[in-house]
């Protein structure tokens, strides 16, 4: 069972004090990040001119790597022919977040009709099972596809009920919150998992 906001809060004011002032993470050293301080201020940082093209992503060009196809059963918590569910090596600041991906290397552009129905009838699945764990306020889908050619969307459970942890900023938390404790992460996974399997069944 994810942590309640009272038990998350207290281990923030734990690792930080009363102020509850977490370190910066370090997207503020990302290349990407697009703000910084000028006189003490934050401001956006100015753009850079256009690239002559897109830079190729892991696993995009013929003969380059792609870390899931090298490992494919890493973090898998369920799959099935064509899909699978998989978590990180580790726990993170947020509850819990997950990545639903195919096992065909592909982008998102290249699903069929056929697949793309699949993609929304496990989307709305795994929605509803992160959203029925306890103390979970909301679950964000989000599919970036800049770093990894191989199709991947993000699913993010954020706490309920903690202020300014909301939104698209929620995903800039997780770099800061102190992670949940092993134990508790593991029994989440195996709750999404328990549940993915069980509608699978029910839906063949």
């Amino acid at each position: 069972m994810p942590q309640s906001p009272e038990e998350i809060y207290a281990r923030i004011v734990e690792a930080v004090g009363a102020d509850g002032r977490l370190p910066m993470p370090p997207v503020g050293e990302w290349d990407s990040f697009p703000w910084e301080v000028v006189d003490g201020a934050l401001q956006p940082k100015g753009l850079r001119p256009p690239l002559e093209a897109e830079p190729p992503r892991a696993g995009e060009e013929p003969g380059s790597t792609c870390w899931r196809c090298e490992n494919p059963d890493a973090g898998v918590i369920w799959a099935n022919d064509r899909w699978l569910v998989s978590a990180p090596a580790a726990p993170r600041g947020l509850p819990l977040i997950l990545f639903l991906m195919t096992r065909e290397h592909m982008d998102f552009t290249d699903m069929d009709d056929e697949l793309a129905a699949e993609y929304g009838v496990l989307s709305a699945r795994l929605c509803r099972v992160m959203s029925a764990l306890p103390h979970i306020g909301r679950v964000h889908v989000g599919r970036w596809g800049d770093g990894s050619f191989h199709l991947h969307v993000w699913f993010i459970a954020r706490p309920a009920r903690l202020p300014g942890i909301v939104g698209s900023m929620a995903v800039e938390w997780d770099e800061m919150l102190p992670a949940p404790p092993m134990p508790v992460w593991r029994g989440d996974l195996d709750t999404v998992a328990a549940s993915l399997r069980r509608a699978a069944d029910a839906a063949t």
